[in-house]
């Protein structure tokens, strides 16, 4: 009689579990994007956030939170205290620190000049607060052959000129001049400093969301009328706001709401 010859046995399905990636439109992993959420729940006042807070600002379940927080406690990113609450982490502020010592800001100022130059068809400047003055700290000329000329470094009135008068708006200033240029996010002169010389300006911030500057496109005042400076001031605020982005991050609660105004 034949020994039967045991049955082939079948190959054995492997179902891989979905992995935490968000394979949508970001193509981001899930469990990374949620940690960095849980970094951005600290804001610049909170020495300290107990569980339930973070979970609330990150809109996270709490044993998400939890099994996240222990995780980034491990690489130094966030410590527990002994009450129980939690604090950012020495790895986070050697992040910090490596990203201000290799960050160079006129990468990041001359490009969107030359892109605001190039939308505008004008001249693009940067300016910020010297004491009582504006400086100009990055210039890109504009394709037209009559322009408006500035030097860099020369010291010129901040009331005089819309990005001054600007700088001036969002440093506190009072009055309604003042409350209105905070209220729309930008200002426009036509020969308020130069004859014949029309600028719009919006306000530009950098770290921890403190007012840096202004920039602004400038030209001759036939060829910038205020219908025409008015038809700019979103191209303005556009470059304005996503320099303020470059510079500071992202949003916070010390996020102005003006720089949100144009922002897409």
């Amino acid at each position: 009689m034949r020994n039967k010859l045991p049955a082939a046995k079948r190959p054995t399905e492997v179902i891989e579990e979905p992995r935490e990636v968000d394979a949508g439109a970001t193509g981001g992993v899930t469990a990374v994007t949620r940690a960095l959420q849980l970094l951005d729940a600290f804001g610049m006042q909170d020495e300290r956030l107990s569980l339930a807070e973070l979970t609330r600002r990150s809109h996270m379940h709490k044993t998400t939170a939890l099994r996240l927080l222990r995780t980034l406690a491990l690489a130094g990113y966030v410590v527990q205290r002994d009450d129980g609450e939690w604090r950012l982490g020495p790895a986070a502020g050697w992040l910090g620190a490596r990203y201000q010592a290799s960050f160079d800001a006129n990468n990041v100022v001359e490009p969107m000049l030359l892109a605001l130059s190039h939308a505008t068809g004008e001249s693009a400047a940067f300016y910020v607060r010297e004491g009582n003055s504006r400086t100009c700290l990055a210039r890109v000329e504009g394709p037209q052959p009559i322009r408006h000329h500035a030097r860099m470094g020369a010291m010129l009135p901040l009331e005089k000129g819309s990005p001054g008068r600007v700088i001036l708006a969002f440093s506190g200033e009072p009055g309604k001049l003042y409350e209105d240029i905070r209220k729309k996010g930008y200002h426009f002169s036509i020969g308020e400093r130069e004859k014949n010389v029309a600028t719009v300006s919006a306000p530009v911030f950098g770290l921890r969301w403190a007012l840096l500057g202004s920039v602004c496109i400038s030209g001759p005042a036939d060829r910038l009328p205020k219908a025409k400076l008015l038809g700019h001031a979103k191209t303005i605020m556009k470059a304005a706001n996503e320099l303020s982005y470059a510079l500071a991050g992202r949003p916070t609660a010390q996020t102005p709401a003006v720089v949100s105004t144009w922002h897409p």
